[in-house]
């Protein structure tokens, strides 16, 4: 799922080319985690994994292997009333490629929906965070 909505054109890492905590903390906190694809995002490390595409799942951790967040890929019709009226009423005609069940470190969740190259963010409740343009 375009590295589940985190960098779609970021270049797939080597497993070789991932710090051993990284690695070690992927298979301590998912270890079910199979045919693991690497992508290098914002100085950290993203796992993806599951899946007809191998990205229904996401995890990205920092280089001393400090787990950031999950990405667990959703139908868009699985975002919460609250946004998928917001992106009706401001994306008219507009379809959402992807979406995603964010949930951080801190426990907190948000989602996030892909329109065009845009990423929006949702709260928990569905309720918009933000818009902004996905790194290519």
């Amino acid at each position: 799922m375009a590295a589940v909505l985190m960098g779609v054109s970021a270049m797939a890492q080597k497993t070789k080319m991932v710090p051993a905590a990284v690695a070690s903390a992927l298979k301590a906190k998912y270890p079910q985690a199979t045919k693991i694809t690497w992508e290098k995002e914002k100085g950290n490390f993203e796992a993806n994994w599951g899946g007809k595409s191998g990205e229904d799942m996401a995890a990205t951790f920092t280089p001393t292997g400090e787990f950031v967040e999950q990405v667990e890929a959703i139908e868009p019709t699985a975002l919460p009333a609250p946004a998928q009226a917001y992106i009706k009423a401001h994306y008219a005609g507009k379809k959402v490629s992807e979406a995603g069940k964010v949930t951080h470190a801190t426990g907190k969740t948000t989602y996030e929906a892909e329109i065009k190259k845009l990423e929006v963010v949702f709260d928990d409740k569905g309720n918009f965070m933000q818009a902004s343009k996905e790194n290519d």
